[in-house]
């Protein structure tokens, strides 16, 4: 586990601290210890400076979250020209929401709370809901169908990542592992057939397939 970051002694007055810098602070915190480490007197050793003197820059943490999704949101997202069929400019949306948030899970953590959002994000949401619309959904279900596809991005990256800290933490047979190993055939036909390829089988990258599967169910119904 990465040990924390030696704070910063300054003797005498507090420095100043641009937001840039404090949001780079908070960035390093949660890349390094984890977002529930992040808290305002953590940041401030962080800085070399005292909890009251972030409030110039931040009212508290939900706010400085917002600035960390912002700033990930515009590192990482970039505006490219969509797809003019509608369908496949539903995936392609949604495949770089996906793309930025698999490289920085935690902020799939603090978005699931579904209280926080980056606005930097929602262009991509648009061209989502658009395009629903323009399958003829009307603009309620269309809304539906793009929390069908946040829940679907959501639970794939939370899960993979999980999957992904449990193999590098533990190398041993996992509880599935071993439970698939005494499979039944009698009474579990196919996936006792299945046994020793569904670990391989489940760690294959299927997000695209069944996104397009997901948006073609979705706007059938339009």
């Amino acid at each position: 586990m990465p040990q924390p970051s030696a704070p910063r002694r300054n003797p005498g007055r507090p420095p100043r601290f641009t937001r840039e810098e404090v949001i780079g602070a908070a960035r390093r915190i949660v890349a390094e210890e984890g977002v529930e480490r992040l808290t305002m007197r953590r940041l401030a050793t962080e800085v070399g400076s005292t909890p009251m003197a972030l409030y110039h820059h931040v009212r508290n943490k939900e706010e400085l979250l917002v600035l960390l999704l912002d700033d990930h949101a515009a590192r990482t997202l970039r505006r490219t020209a969509m797809p003019a069929e509608p369908r496949e400019r539903i995936v392609t949306a949604a495949a770089a929401i996906h793309r930025a948030l698999a490289d920085c899970p935690w902020i799939v953590e603090v978005l699931t709370a579904d209280d926080l959002l980056s606005a930097s994000a929602l262009w991509f949401v648009e061209q989502i809901v658009d395009g629903f619309v323009a399958c003829g959904l009307t603009p309620e279900r269309a809304v539906h169908g793009y929390r069908a596809i946040w829940y679907y991005t959501a639970g794939e990256i939370v899960v993979r990542t999980a999957a992904d800290r449990r193999r590098a933490d533990d190398d041993r047979p996992t509880y599935r592992e071993q439970v698939f190993t005494d499979l039944a055939p009698g009474e579990l036909p196919r996936l006792a057939g299945l046994a020793d390829a569904w670990g391989p089988l489940t760690a294959e990258d299927t997000y695209l397939d069944g996104l397009r599967a997901l948006v073609e169910g979705l706007t059938e119904r339009g």
